[in-house]
Protein backbone atom coordinates (compact mmCIF):
# COMPACT_ATOMS: atom_id res chain seq x y z
CA UNK A 1 0.00 0.00 0.00
CA UNK A 2 2.75 2.13 0.59
CA UNK A 3 4.09 1.27 -2.84
CA UNK A 4 1.26 2.65 -4.45
CA UNK A 5 0.75 5.82 -2.10
CA UNK A 6 4.36 6.61 -3.09
CA UNK A 7 4.08 6.22 -6.69
CA UNK A 8 0.89 7.82 -6.78
CA UNK A 9 2.52 10.30 -5.14
CA UNK A 10 5.62 10.99 -7.31
CA UNK A 11 3.09 10.57 -10.58
CA UNK A 12 1.04 13.66 -9.29
CA UNK A 13 4.03 15.41 -8.23
CA UNK A 14 5.72 14.71 -12.17
CA UNK A 15 2.39 15.89 -13.84
CA UNK A 16 2.38 18.96 -11.65
CA UNK A 17 5.70 19.90 -12.18
CA UNK A 18 5.49 19.34 -16.24
CA UNK A 19 2.73 21.41 -16.30
CA UNK A 20 4.48 23.91 -13.99
CA UNK A 21 6.97 24.10 -16.76
CA UNK A 22 5.06 24.04 -19.28
CA UNK A 23 3.39 27.38 -18.38
CA UNK A 24 6.38 28.72 -17.31
CA UNK A 25 8.31 27.91 -20.59
CA UNK A 26 4.76 29.36 -22.57
CA UNK A 27 5.27 32.15 -20.37
CA UNK A 28 8.64 33.36 -20.87
CA UNK A 29 7.92 32.68 -25.17
CA UNK A 30 5.22 34.70 -24.51
CA UNK A 31 7.29 37.91 -23.13
CA UNK A 32 10.19 36.98 -25.49
CA UNK A 33 8.18 37.23 -28.45
CA UNK A 34 6.37 40.00 -27.31
CA UNK A 35 9.48 42.25 -26.02
CA UNK A 36 11.33 41.84 -30.00
CA UNK A 37 7.93 42.40 -31.70
CA UNK A 38 8.35 45.69 -30.03
CA UNK A 39 12.35 46.20 -30.54
CA UNK A 40 11.09 45.12 -34.22
CA UNK A 41 8.13 47.63 -34.47
CA UNK A 42 9.71 50.70 -33.01
CA UNK A 43 12.63 51.02 -35.18
CA UNK A 44 10.27 51.05 -38.11
CA UNK A 45 9.82 54.14 -39.99
CA UNK A 46 6.21 55.56 -40.65
CA UNK A 47 6.55 54.49 -44.74
CA UNK A 48 8.25 51.25 -43.60
CA UNK A 49 5.77 49.99 -40.92
CA UNK A 50 2.86 50.38 -43.43
CA UNK A 51 3.53 51.45 -46.82
CA UNK A 52 -0.60 51.72 -47.40
CA UNK A 53 -1.55 53.73 -44.19
CA UNK A 54 1.39 56.26 -45.48
CA UNK A 55 0.56 56.53 -48.59
CA UNK A 56 -3.29 57.32 -47.85
CA UNK A 57 -1.89 59.82 -44.89
CA UNK A 58 0.68 61.48 -47.73
CA UNK A 59 -2.04 61.74 -49.92
CA UNK A 60 -4.49 63.49 -47.48
CA UNK A 61 -1.55 65.41 -46.35
CA UNK A 62 -1.01 66.77 -49.75
CA UNK A 63 -4.13 67.48 -51.56
CA UNK A 64 -6.30 68.55 -48.32
CA UNK A 65 -4.29 70.08 -45.55
CA UNK A 66 -1.02 71.23 -48.23
CA UNK A 67 -3.86 73.97 -50.15
CA UNK A 68 -4.38 75.25 -46.63
CA UNK A 69 -0.71 75.44 -45.47
CA UNK A 70 -0.46 77.76 -48.72
CA UNK A 71 -2.81 80.08 -47.47
CA UNK A 72 -1.51 79.86 -44.29
CA UNK A 73 1.94 80.56 -45.56
CA UNK A 74 0.67 83.36 -47.92
CA UNK A 75 -0.80 85.26 -44.78
CA UNK A 76 2.34 84.91 -42.97
CA UNK A 77 4.34 86.11 -45.21
CA UNK A 78 1.77 89.42 -46.19
CA UNK A 79 1.50 89.89 -42.48
CA UNK A 80 5.65 89.63 -41.72
CA UNK A 81 5.98 92.45 -44.86
CA UNK A 82 4.08 94.55 -43.01
CA UNK A 83 6.19 94.09 -40.09
CA UNK A 84 8.93 95.07 -41.62
CA UNK A 85 7.89 98.59 -43.04
CA UNK A 86 6.10 99.37 -39.92
CA UNK A 87 8.71 98.66 -37.96
CA UNK A 88 10.69 101.34 -39.72
CA UNK A 89 9.34 104.05 -37.80
CA UNK A 90 5.43 103.67 -40.04
CA UNK A 91 7.34 103.92 -43.21
CA UNK A 92 9.14 107.34 -43.00
CA UNK A 93 12.57 104.94 -42.42
CA UNK A 94 12.65 102.26 -45.24
CA UNK A 95 15.95 100.62 -46.59
CA UNK A 96 16.07 98.08 -49.60
CA UNK A 97 17.50 95.31 -48.09
CA UNK A 98 14.21 94.50 -45.71
CA UNK A 99 12.40 93.60 -48.66
CA UNK A 100 15.52 91.14 -50.15
CA UNK A 101 15.43 90.14 -46.03
CA UNK A 102 11.68 89.36 -47.11
CA UNK A 103 12.20 87.64 -50.53
CA UNK A 104 14.66 85.38 -49.11
CA UNK A 105 12.60 84.19 -45.85
CA UNK A 106 9.49 84.16 -48.06
CA UNK A 107 11.88 81.55 -50.02
CA UNK A 108 13.00 79.68 -47.18
CA UNK A 109 9.60 79.30 -45.95
CA UNK A 110 8.18 77.96 -49.78
CA UNK A 111 11.17 75.75 -49.70
CA UNK A 112 10.47 74.09 -46.02
CA UNK A 113 6.50 74.00 -47.04
CA UNK A 114 7.14 72.43 -50.20
CA UNK A 115 9.39 69.29 -48.76
CA UNK A 116 7.50 68.35 -45.55
CA UNK A 117 7.66 65.07 -45.97
CA UNK A 118 11.21 65.23 -46.59
CA UNK A 119 11.77 66.83 -43.10
CA UNK A 120 9.24 64.80 -41.34
CA UNK A 121 11.25 61.33 -42.63
CA UNK A 122 14.64 62.73 -42.14
CA UNK A 123 13.50 63.42 -38.39
CA UNK A 124 12.49 59.57 -38.59
CA UNK A 125 15.25 58.23 -39.71
CA UNK A 126 17.69 60.00 -37.54
CA UNK A 127 15.44 58.14 -34.52
CA UNK A 128 15.16 54.98 -36.13
CA UNK A 129 19.00 54.98 -37.03
CA UNK A 130 19.56 55.28 -32.74
CA UNK A 131 17.07 52.79 -32.21
CA UNK A 132 18.44 50.30 -34.45
CA UNK A 133 21.94 50.74 -32.89
CA UNK A 134 20.42 49.96 -29.31
CA UNK A 135 18.14 47.40 -30.20
CA UNK A 136 21.03 45.69 -31.80
CA UNK A 137 22.83 45.85 -27.87
CA UNK A 138 20.38 43.37 -26.57
CA UNK A 139 19.19 41.17 -28.96
CA UNK A 140 18.40 37.47 -27.31
CA UNK A 141 19.27 39.54 -23.79
CA UNK A 142 15.23 38.60 -22.98
CA UNK A 143 15.54 34.66 -23.40
CA UNK A 144 15.84 32.22 -20.66
CA UNK A 145 18.40 29.88 -21.31
CA UNK A 146 17.44 26.03 -20.57
CA UNK A 147 20.18 25.86 -17.75
CA UNK A 148 17.94 28.35 -16.20
CA UNK A 149 14.48 26.62 -16.59
CA UNK A 150 16.51 23.61 -15.36
CA UNK A 151 18.05 25.38 -12.09
CA UNK A 152 14.24 26.20 -11.38
CA UNK A 153 12.99 22.15 -12.09
CA UNK A 154 15.49 21.28 -9.78
CA UNK A 155 13.63 23.68 -7.21
CA UNK A 156 10.29 22.27 -7.97
CA UNK A 157 11.42 18.49 -7.58
CA UNK A 158 12.30 19.31 -3.68
CA UNK A 159 8.53 21.05 -3.54
CA UNK A 160 5.69 18.38 -1.78
CA UNK A 161 2.50 17.67 -3.79
CA UNK A 162 0.45 20.79 -1.82
CA UNK A 163 2.62 23.57 -2.83
CA UNK A 164 2.97 22.43 -6.42
CA UNK A 165 -0.58 22.16 -6.71
CA UNK A 166 -0.80 25.78 -5.58
CA UNK A 167 1.79 27.02 -7.91
CA UNK A 168 0.20 24.92 -10.52
CA UNK A 169 -2.95 27.09 -10.30
CA UNK A 170 -1.13 30.03 -9.98
CA UNK A 171 1.33 29.76 -12.87
CA UNK A 172 -1.87 28.51 -15.20
CA UNK A 173 -3.87 32.35 -14.17
CA UNK A 174 -0.62 34.12 -14.63
CA UNK A 175 -0.84 32.81 -17.77
CA UNK A 176 -3.95 33.66 -18.99
CA UNK A 177 -2.77 37.58 -16.75
CA UNK A 178 0.09 38.08 -19.06
CA UNK A 179 -1.38 37.76 -22.44
CA UNK A 180 -3.58 40.44 -21.00
CA UNK A 181 -0.61 42.83 -20.39
CA UNK A 182 0.64 41.24 -23.55
CA UNK A 183 -2.16 43.32 -25.49
CA UNK A 184 -1.55 46.39 -23.25
CA UNK A 185 2.24 46.38 -24.63
CA UNK A 186 0.95 46.08 -28.07
CA UNK A 187 -1.73 48.88 -27.88
CA UNK A 188 0.88 50.88 -26.33
CA UNK A 189 3.26 50.44 -29.22
CA UNK A 190 0.87 50.67 -32.03
CA UNK A 191 -0.40 53.27 -30.86
CA UNK A 192 2.27 55.17 -30.80
CA UNK A 193 2.87 54.58 -34.69
CA UNK A 194 -0.80 56.14 -34.96
CA UNK A 195 -0.10 58.89 -33.11
CA UNK A 196 3.00 59.50 -35.44
CA UNK A 197 0.44 58.83 -38.52
CA UNK A 198 -1.98 61.57 -37.33
CA UNK A 199 1.31 64.05 -36.74
CA UNK A 200 2.45 63.11 -39.83
CA UNK A 201 -0.89 64.16 -41.37
CA UNK A 202 -1.29 67.95 -40.09
CA UNK A 203 2.82 68.47 -41.13
CA UNK A 204 2.23 71.28 -43.36
CA UNK A 205 0.18 73.58 -40.82
CA UNK A 206 2.55 74.12 -38.67
CA UNK A 207 5.79 74.17 -41.52
CA UNK A 208 3.98 76.98 -43.34
CA UNK A 209 4.04 79.05 -39.70
CA UNK A 210 7.45 77.89 -39.18
CA UNK A 211 9.18 81.24 -40.06
CA UNK A 212 6.37 83.18 -38.67
CA UNK A 213 8.00 85.68 -35.91
CA UNK A 214 4.41 85.36 -34.23
CA UNK A 215 3.62 81.97 -34.95
CA UNK A 216 6.90 80.26 -35.52
CA UNK A 217 6.65 78.92 -31.67
CA UNK A 218 3.59 76.30 -33.20
CA UNK A 219 6.00 74.99 -35.76
CA UNK A 220 8.89 74.64 -33.79
CA UNK A 221 7.17 72.99 -31.21
CA UNK A 222 5.55 70.63 -33.45
CA UNK A 223 9.24 69.78 -34.63
CA UNK A 224 9.97 69.12 -30.55
CA UNK A 225 6.57 66.95 -30.81
CA UNK A 226 8.25 64.60 -33.82
CA UNK A 227 11.46 64.16 -32.07
CA UNK A 228 9.87 63.20 -28.66
CA UNK A 229 7.60 60.62 -30.98
CA UNK A 230 10.69 59.59 -33.02
CA UNK A 231 12.38 59.18 -29.58
CA UNK A 232 9.63 57.90 -28.22
CA UNK A 233 11.35 54.72 -29.45
CA UNK A 234 14.47 54.47 -27.95
CA UNK A 235 12.83 54.83 -24.64
CA UNK A 236 10.70 52.05 -25.36
CA UNK A 237 14.07 50.13 -26.26
CA UNK A 238 15.66 51.03 -22.92
CA UNK A 239 12.76 50.09 -20.59
CA UNK A 240 13.16 46.51 -22.97
CA UNK A 241 16.84 46.45 -22.18
CA UNK A 242 15.97 47.32 -18.21
CA UNK A 243 13.59 44.44 -17.96
CA UNK A 244 15.95 41.84 -20.01
CA UNK A 245 18.11 41.70 -17.30
CA UNK A 246 15.61 41.80 -14.07
CA UNK A 247 13.78 39.04 -15.84
CA UNK A 248 16.75 36.63 -16.26
CA UNK A 249 17.29 37.13 -12.70
CA UNK A 250 13.92 35.37 -11.08
CA UNK A 251 14.84 32.30 -13.65
CA UNK A 252 17.75 31.04 -10.52
CA UNK A 253 15.22 32.02 -7.79
CA UNK A 254 15.25 29.58 -4.96
CA UNK A 255 11.63 30.43 -4.23
CA UNK A 256 9.59 29.44 -7.09
CA UNK A 257 6.56 31.16 -6.58
CA UNK A 258 8.30 34.12 -5.72
CA UNK A 259 9.62 33.70 -8.89
CA UNK A 260 6.66 33.50 -10.94
CA UNK A 261 4.92 36.23 -9.13
CA UNK A 262 8.06 38.60 -9.29
CA UNK A 263 7.71 38.09 -13.77
CA UNK A 264 4.23 39.05 -13.63
CA UNK A 265 5.45 42.45 -11.29
CA UNK A 266 7.75 43.23 -13.70
CA UNK A 267 6.13 42.83 -16.61
CA UNK A 268 3.44 45.02 -15.23
CA UNK A 269 6.07 47.18 -14.27
CA UNK A 270 7.21 47.36 -17.96
CA UNK A 271 3.53 48.11 -19.23
CA UNK A 272 2.98 51.17 -16.79
CA UNK A 273 6.93 52.28 -17.95
CA UNK A 274 5.95 51.86 -21.77
CA UNK A 275 3.23 54.34 -20.84
CA UNK A 276 5.62 56.79 -19.80
CA UNK A 277 7.72 57.02 -22.09
CA UNK A 278 5.62 59.57 -24.28
CA UNK A 279 5.39 61.97 -21.01
CA UNK A 280 9.17 61.61 -20.67
CA UNK A 281 9.93 62.22 -24.29
CA UNK A 282 7.97 65.08 -24.39
CA UNK A 283 9.43 66.90 -21.77
CA UNK A 284 12.99 66.13 -22.66
CA UNK A 285 12.16 68.00 -25.97
CA UNK A 286 10.34 70.54 -24.31
CA UNK A 287 6.99 69.84 -26.58
CA UNK A 288 3.72 70.35 -24.97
Amino acid sequence: MQFLTDWLTEFLKEFLIDGIMSNLSNLFDSVNDQIGEIAVQVGMTPAAWNAGVFAVIRSLSETVILPIAGLILTFVMTWELIQLILDKNNLHEIDTWIFYKWIFKTMIAVMILSNTFNIVMAVFDAAQSVIQSSASLITGSTNVTADMMAAFETELQTMEVGPLLGLWMQSFIINITMAALNIIIFVIVYGRMIEIYLLTSLAPIPMAALTSRELGGMGQNYIKSLLALGFQGFLIIVCIAIYAILIQSIAISTDPMLAIWTCIGYTVLLSFTLFKTGTVAKSIFGAH
